[in-house]
């Protein structure tokens, strides 16, 4: 059963008339995002300090948590926001940032990597592995420890931490102690059985997949490449201990079980959790989904665990 609240959310969405992402420009669905944050996210909680930076190859805004001693040299979460590589940018997600900082007692560093459509793939692939690199290469000043930096992120962002992840191993220069991937798409083909059962009536469509694929991935070859499709990648060993988190009623939900279960096959130390009742996107609805309280708080528990 869908969690009552969220079939109230989708139910007010249509009497009012929302239109859905597919309908509309990328500049149209990137306001439309930016307004609905009012409505189901919490109040952005206190933190220590945020700051944004733009020294770096690409724009990041730095978190740190309430409590946390000035000089410290914290652990830190790379984040990459969510939005279909489309919408979505530093302030749609400030309130989760501010609420992972606290809740992990981590630093937390948001990526402002650039979207499509003007900029395809593999741009926001290359601006968010250079801006893992510089923050690493900046620890110090960045007052974070780089032996336990983590990377992470929802939806689109959970594909480009899924990456970057992949492409460090393979370097072998940028070690990363942690994943945090929230609802990843990790499969452009997009043929996973819950992109049928679920690619109507909540929230996130198959026409918004197809939309957001459209834009970011300019020829049907690019579904095909790992930097696109993670889950394609022949080999997943040897990275970084995971959360790989799905929602039941979310069209991505397959694919990130598919990715979570081949994690765990080639050897690597994953956990896995379904909120089976819940949609596409509601980790950030906290103001009228309770379980994505539940959900941040179960991130923000793992991430101290993990770089503790």
């Amino acid at each position: 059963m869908i969690d009552p609240a969220a079939r109230a959310l989708l139910d007010l969405m249509v009497q009012r008339g929302v239109p859905p992402a597919h309908t509309l420009t990328p500049d149209e669905a990137r306001s439309a995002y930016l307004e609905r944050r009012s409505f189901t996210q919490p109040a952005p909680p206190d933190v220590a300090s945020v700051r944004d930076e733009t020294g770096g190859p690409v724009p990041i805004r730095v978190y740190r948590p309430l409590g946390a001693d000035a000089g410290a040299a914290l652990p830190a979460l790379v984040y990459f926001h969510g939005g279909g590589w489309v919408i979505g940018d530093l302030d749609t997600h400030d309130t989760l940032c501010r609420e992972l900082a606290n809740g992990a007692g981590v630093c937390v560093v948001a990526v402002d990597y650039r979207r499509a459509p003007e900029h395809r793939f593999p741009t926001a692939v290359d601006d968010c592995s250079a801006a893992t690199r510089w923050i690493a290469a900046h620890a110090a000043a960045l007052r974070i420890d780089p032996k336990r930096l983590a990377i992470g992120g929802d939806s689109a962002g959970g594909n480009l931490a899924a990456v970057v992840a992949i492409a460090a191993r393979d370097a072998g220069d940028l070690p990363l102690a942690y994943q945090l991937l929230i609802y990843p798409a990790t499969d452009q083909r997009a043929a996973s059985p819950s992109h049928i059962t679920n690619g109507q009536g909540y929230l996130l469509t198959s026409d918004s997949v197809a939309y957001y694929r459209a834009h970011y991935l300019e020829r049907e070859a690019d579904w095909l490449d790992w930097r696109g499709s993670p889950l394609l990648h022949e080999d997943l060993s040897r990275l970084p201990p995971a959360l790989v988190l799905t929602a039941g009623f979310d069209p991505l939900r397959d694919e990130g079980a598919a990715y979570a279960d081949r994690l765990a096959a080639a050897g690597n130390r994953v956990a896995y959790v379904c909120f089976e009742r819940q949609i596409h996107g509601f980790i950030l609805m906290g103001r009228v989904l309770d379980e994505a309280n539940a959900a941040v708080a179960l991130c923000a528990a793992e991430l101290k665990r993990a770089l503790r």
